[in-house]
């Protein structure tokens, strides 16, 4: 019974090519567009996990002040170079840590020129940060201790300096400064804030201080803690010895913050996913909207077909039968839709993720959801339609014309 239904449907859907199209056209797109939404949310929030842990493996960043940026006025003394060993001694989860102070400079090579991030630190930074070599080297123990003019620089500093050509040995000028480029990092491109984290130098810190920035401040501790250690555990432990080095007491407030990464990356993937959620039910709407196409095309076919259905309740058909006749026919068309969106979906998902670069992530559970959703769509909308055609009166229908 159900198979004859369904090829009686599929007639009918024949019947009507252009009017089959149009009708499940709503379900067409509300398909596509929960699935297109879902699969972009899932790249973006992807990508912006890898990049927040491209800037470092269980990174916490102790900084001056309460609030993120510059300007943290005489309540926030700088750190110094002896709070990042006290750290690295006192706190037994860390696995390395890398004291630090950054400028804003115009660097110089040739006929070329750029503003770029200055950075002076240590080679443990490296370390910190998950940055790794393309080519060159590293600092040497006697230019950090000497504080000798090499730098190590990024894929945007040598592009917008160097262009094609070899960095390594060349100088560049920062102020007054003729700094020797030792090594090249790979590039990592945008970070999660949507900066160049391939746009800085690196220098030693000592000549960064001495040669730069003319004091001895420390401006940023950055910190990397074990593998399966507490982050928690950590940024408290680190509190409590920055609370004691900076004398800071009971009843004052901290004049620094710890900063978590994973912090962050839960806060701007939970940001991203909300965002996806909101855009998912508003493309929802036209789920039933096509429903809403269907259930009209549906009472339509009943007026059209009245004196048919009259005939074959006349020659014994039973309601039941009538009624899943045009209930499996309105399922057809919105399971058809489905499909189509499916397909559709799938085509536009991988041209706006290129488009967008954000990974193509590929949800099959999203995709199972919104076909199970559309044929859902064609019971609930098909079902009023169907029982109207199945309590028609016969003779009534056999009187239409």
């Amino acid at each position: 019974m159900f198979w004859n239904a369904f090829l009686l449907a599929l007639r009918e859907i024949r019947r009507n090519v252009l009017r089959s199209v149009l009708t499940i056209l709503g379900i067409v797109i509300g398909v596509a567009a929960v699935i297109v939404m879902v699969t972009l949310g899932d790249g973006a929030t992807r990508q912006v996990a890898s990049q927040i842990e491209s800037l470092g493996s269980n990174l916490l960043m102790i900084r001056m002040g309460q609030h993120m940026g510059p300007g943290q006025g005489p309540s926030a003394p700088p750190f110094s170079v002896a709070d990042a060993a006290a750290v690295g001694r006192d706190v037994p989860s860390i696995r390395a840590v890398s004291p630090s102070a950054s400028q804003s400079l115009t660097a110089i090579a040739g006929n070329s020129n750029w503003s770029t991030s200055v950075t002076g630190t240590d080679n443990a930074f490296f370390t910190v940060r998950n940055w790794t070599l393309e080519a060159g080297r590293l600092f040497t123990e006697s230019e950090l201790n000497g504080g000798r003019a090499v730098c190590v620089i990024g894929a945007t500093v040598r592009k917008e300096l160097f262009g094609s050509l070899d960095p390594l040995g060349e100088k560049i000028r920062l102020k007054t400064l003729s700094c020797e480029v030792i090594g090249l990092l790979k590039s990592k491109g945008q970070s999660a804030m949507g900066s160049d984290q391939d746009d800085l130098a690196v220098m030693p810190l000592r000549t960064f201080q001495r040669r730069i920035a003319g004091n001895q401040d420390v401006t940023l501790i950055q910190v990397s803690v074990h593998d399966g250690e507490s982050t928690e555990r950590a940024k408290a432990d680190l509190e409590r010895l920055m609370r004691e080095r900076r004398h800071i007491l009971p009843s004052e407030q901290d004049n620094f913050s710890v900063r978590d990464m994973k912090e962050i990356a839960t806060m701007l993937t939970g940001t991203t996913q909300m965002l996806t959620a909101l855009l998912t039910a508003v493309a929802a709407v036209s789920l039933l909207v096509g429903g809403i196409g269907i259930m009209n095309i549906m009472l339509v076919s009943v007026t059209e077909r009245t004196r048919e259905i009259g005939i074959r309740l006349a020659i014994g058909a039973l309601e039941r039968e009538v009624l899943l006749q045009f209930l499996v026919e309105a399922v057809a068309l919105s399971s058809l839709g489905g499909i189509l969106g499916i397909v559709l979906a799938i085509g536009a998902s991988i041209g706006l993720a290129g488009l967008l670069q954000v990974p193509f992530v590929f949800n099959g559970g999203i995709v199972l959801i919104a076909f199970f959703f559309s044929a859902a769509v064609g019971v609930i909308f098909g079902y009023f339609p169907a029982r109207r055609a199945a309590r028609l009166d016969p003779i009534e229908a056999l009187r239409r014309e």
